[in-house]
Protein backbone atom coordinates (compact mmCIF):
# COMPACT_ATOMS: atom_id res chain seq x y z
CA UNK A 1 0.00 0.00 0.00
CA UNK A 2 0.76 3.57 -0.28
CA UNK A 3 1.13 3.64 3.35
CA UNK A 4 3.79 1.29 3.87
CA UNK A 5 5.88 2.26 0.87
CA UNK A 6 6.07 6.01 2.46
CA UNK A 7 7.01 4.00 6.33
CA UNK A 8 9.46 2.05 4.56
CA UNK A 9 11.36 5.06 2.32
CA UNK A 10 11.17 7.16 5.51
CA UNK A 11 12.56 4.52 7.40
CA UNK A 12 15.29 3.95 4.59
CA UNK A 13 16.22 8.22 4.88
CA UNK A 14 16.51 7.69 8.74
CA UNK A 15 19.84 8.52 10.34
CA UNK A 16 21.17 5.32 11.60
CA UNK A 17 20.20 5.25 15.25
CA UNK A 18 23.44 5.93 18.00
CA UNK A 19 23.55 2.92 19.81
CA UNK A 20 24.45 5.04 23.80
CA UNK A 21 23.93 3.44 27.23
CA UNK A 22 20.31 5.64 28.58
CA UNK A 23 21.61 7.93 30.98
CA UNK A 24 18.97 6.75 33.46
CA UNK A 25 21.08 3.18 33.69
CA UNK A 26 24.65 5.47 34.07
CA UNK A 27 25.80 6.34 38.16
CA UNK A 28 25.54 10.13 38.13
CA UNK A 29 29.34 9.76 38.27
CA UNK A 30 29.31 8.25 35.08
CA UNK A 31 26.99 10.46 33.83
CA UNK A 32 29.51 13.45 34.63
CA UNK A 33 32.41 11.68 33.14
CA UNK A 34 30.56 11.14 29.73
CA UNK A 35 29.24 14.93 29.84
CA UNK A 36 32.94 15.99 30.46
CA UNK A 37 34.29 13.18 27.92
CA UNK A 38 32.02 15.15 25.48
CA UNK A 39 32.70 18.46 26.06
CA UNK A 40 36.17 18.29 26.14
CA UNK A 41 36.47 16.23 22.69
CA UNK A 42 33.83 18.87 20.81
CA UNK A 43 36.12 21.46 22.64
CA UNK A 44 39.49 20.24 22.23
CA UNK A 45 38.98 18.66 19.17
CA UNK A 46 42.62 17.42 17.40
CA UNK A 47 44.15 19.82 20.10
CA UNK A 48 44.52 23.17 21.74
CA UNK A 49 46.88 24.76 19.54
CA UNK A 50 47.48 28.03 22.20
CA UNK A 51 47.74 25.32 25.45
CA UNK A 52 50.83 23.66 23.19
CA UNK A 53 52.66 26.76 22.60
CA UNK A 54 53.03 26.30 26.45
CA UNK A 55 56.05 23.72 27.89
CA UNK A 56 54.67 20.96 28.93
CA UNK A 57 55.12 20.30 33.15
CA UNK A 58 54.22 23.36 34.35
CA UNK A 59 52.23 24.62 37.01
CA UNK A 60 49.57 27.67 37.19
CA UNK A 61 46.88 28.70 39.03
CA UNK A 62 43.82 30.25 38.56
CA UNK A 63 40.50 31.89 40.38
CA UNK A 64 37.11 32.05 39.04
CA UNK A 65 35.10 34.54 40.04
CA UNK A 66 31.36 35.44 39.41
CA UNK A 67 30.78 38.33 37.48
CA UNK A 68 26.49 38.09 38.56
CA UNK A 69 24.62 37.25 41.44
CA UNK A 70 23.41 33.61 40.66
CA UNK A 71 23.27 29.91 42.59
CA UNK A 72 26.10 27.76 41.92
CA UNK A 73 25.82 24.78 40.36
CA UNK A 74 27.88 22.59 38.31
CA UNK A 75 30.73 22.11 40.58
CA UNK A 76 31.31 18.45 39.63
CA UNK A 77 31.35 19.03 36.07
CA UNK A 78 33.79 21.81 36.41
CA UNK A 79 35.97 20.11 38.97
CA UNK A 80 35.75 16.67 36.41
CA UNK A 81 37.00 18.62 33.11
CA UNK A 82 40.39 19.63 35.35
CA UNK A 83 40.72 16.36 36.55
CA UNK A 84 40.24 14.28 32.85
CA UNK A 85 43.26 16.53 31.95
CA UNK A 86 45.38 16.66 34.98
CA UNK A 87 44.50 14.07 37.77
CA UNK A 88 46.70 16.31 40.16
CA UNK A 89 44.98 19.40 39.85
CA UNK A 90 43.47 20.72 43.23
CA UNK A 91 40.37 22.55 43.12
CA UNK A 92 39.56 24.70 46.24
CA UNK A 93 35.84 25.94 46.80
CA UNK A 94 35.45 29.15 48.09
CA UNK A 95 31.81 28.86 47.66
CA UNK A 96 29.45 25.47 47.87
CA UNK A 97 26.86 23.91 45.36
CA UNK A 98 23.38 25.46 45.38
CA UNK A 99 24.40 28.31 47.28
CA UNK A 100 23.51 31.95 46.53
CA UNK A 101 26.77 33.65 44.77
CA UNK A 102 26.94 37.38 44.55
CA UNK A 103 28.73 39.40 41.62
CA UNK A 104 32.34 39.71 42.29
CA UNK A 105 32.44 37.12 45.00
CA UNK A 106 35.38 34.58 44.26
CA UNK A 107 34.00 30.85 43.32
CA UNK A 108 37.10 28.31 43.17
CA UNK A 109 41.02 28.63 43.54
CA UNK A 110 42.39 26.02 40.53
CA UNK A 111 45.90 24.93 40.24
CA UNK A 112 46.94 22.04 37.67
CA UNK A 113 49.68 21.67 35.02
CA UNK A 114 49.50 24.55 32.54
CA UNK A 115 48.40 22.92 29.52
CA UNK A 116 45.88 21.16 31.47
CA UNK A 117 44.26 24.43 33.24
CA UNK A 118 44.15 26.09 29.69
CA UNK A 119 42.59 23.38 28.01
CA UNK A 120 39.88 22.43 30.23
CA UNK A 121 38.66 26.03 31.21
CA UNK A 122 36.78 26.23 28.55
CA UNK A 123 34.44 23.56 28.91
CA UNK A 124 34.78 23.96 32.79
CA UNK A 125 33.26 27.43 32.82
CA UNK A 126 30.42 26.67 29.77
CA UNK A 127 29.41 23.56 32.19
CA UNK A 128 29.63 26.25 35.21
CA UNK A 129 27.59 29.03 33.42
CA UNK A 130 25.03 26.50 32.30
CA UNK A 131 24.08 24.64 35.36
CA UNK A 132 24.14 28.18 37.48
CA UNK A 133 21.90 29.78 34.86
CA UNK A 134 19.52 26.83 35.06
CA UNK A 135 19.61 26.53 38.98
CA UNK A 136 19.07 30.59 39.00
CA UNK A 137 16.45 30.44 36.83
CA UNK A 138 14.93 27.91 38.61
CA UNK A 139 15.35 29.79 42.09
CA UNK A 140 13.52 32.74 40.60
CA UNK A 141 10.17 30.40 39.72
CA UNK A 142 10.30 28.74 43.05
CA UNK A 143 10.79 31.96 44.82
CA UNK A 144 7.97 33.37 42.82
CA UNK A 145 5.78 30.57 43.68
CA UNK A 146 6.94 30.26 47.71
CA UNK A 147 3.56 29.56 49.86
CA UNK A 148 1.04 29.38 47.18
CA UNK A 149 1.13 25.16 46.73
CA UNK A 150 2.80 25.21 43.58
CA UNK A 151 5.57 23.68 42.23
CA UNK A 152 8.14 23.47 39.83
CA UNK A 153 8.41 20.98 37.73
CA UNK A 154 11.27 20.33 34.68
CA UNK A 155 10.39 18.83 31.86
CA UNK A 156 12.16 15.59 29.67
CA UNK A 157 13.11 18.14 27.06
CA UNK A 158 16.70 18.86 27.54
CA UNK A 159 19.74 19.66 25.45
CA UNK A 160 21.32 16.64 23.87
CA UNK A 161 23.14 14.83 26.38
CA UNK A 162 23.31 16.54 29.20
CA UNK A 163 20.11 15.97 30.99
CA UNK A 164 21.20 14.82 33.97
CA UNK A 165 23.17 17.74 34.48
CA UNK A 166 20.10 19.95 33.66
CA UNK A 167 17.74 17.96 36.07
CA UNK A 168 20.40 18.49 38.72
CA UNK A 169 20.26 22.16 38.15
CA UNK A 170 17.01 22.06 38.21
CA UNK A 171 16.97 20.45 41.87
CA UNK A 172 19.81 22.61 43.04
CA UNK A 173 17.34 25.69 41.95
CA UNK A 174 15.05 24.16 44.30
CA UNK A 175 13.16 22.59 41.90
CA UNK A 176 11.19 19.08 41.04
CA UNK A 177 11.87 16.63 38.42
CA UNK A 178 9.60 15.50 36.29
Amino acid sequence: TQKQNQAQTQAQQAPPVIAAMPVSLLSHEEAITADVRRALAEDVGTGDLTASLIPHGRPAQGRVISREAAILCGCRWFDACFHALDATASITWRAQEGERIEAGQTLCDITAETRALLTAERAALNFLQLLSGTATVTRRFVDAVAGTGAQVVDTRKTLPSLRLAQKHAVRIGGGTNH
